[in-house]
């Protein structure tokens, strides 16, 4: 029962997913605060029933704890339901872990580090990582170390690394 509550929040945020966040926020306003207020009502009414020891009534505590926090991006549209996109976004770092114990050195794993920030930060400013790369690493030589940032993520247009494709 209460994934198909918790389902039916998601149905709204995939209804709005993309919208102005003034929009988000009177839609969930509209729409999931209600909803929220009876699963919050069900969560304790639950409880009641449940040992608060089993992994059940674990789970309804843990989520009645945090119910403000939980229900926070009803009142803020720039708020996403959950976190999946930072989880998404980490998933690289955590899946590379392992490897990174065998860099070589702290040296290498730093390098590691910093070539796996790039490519990440790239991604997120919408470049294609590869060609990022060599458009850095073709200008780098000749470009002043005072402007080195000039050659960051969120400096380099798409017309640039554009080149380095076809190229």
């Amino acid at each position: 029962e209460a994934l198909q509550r918790i389902a039916a929040l998601y149905a709204i945020e995939s209804e709005i997913r993309g919208q102005p966040p003034n929009l988000r926020k009177t839609v969930r306003q509209s729409r999931a605060s209600l909803l929220l207020e009876h699963l919050h009502a069900w969560l304790n009414q639950t409880l009641t029933q449940l040992s608060k020891k089993s992994a059940l009534g674990g789970a309804i505590l843990y989520a009645l704890n945090r119910w403000q926090a939980l229900t926070r991006y009803c009142n803020d549209g720039r708020i996403e339901i959950d976190n999946n996109a930072a989880e998404r976004a980490l998933r690289a770092v955590a899946l590379g872990r392992k490897n990174y114990l065998f860099a070589g050195s702290d040296a290498g794993g730093e390098r590691a580090a910093a070539i796996y920030s790039l490519v990440g930060t790239a991604k997120l400013n919408g470049l294609n990582p590869q060609a990022y790369l060599a458009y850095v690493l073709e200008h780098i030589a000749e470009h002043p170390i005072n402007r080195v940032s000039e050659l960051l993520p969120w400096n380099i247009s798409l017309n640039h690394t554009e080149h380095c494709e076809a190229a």
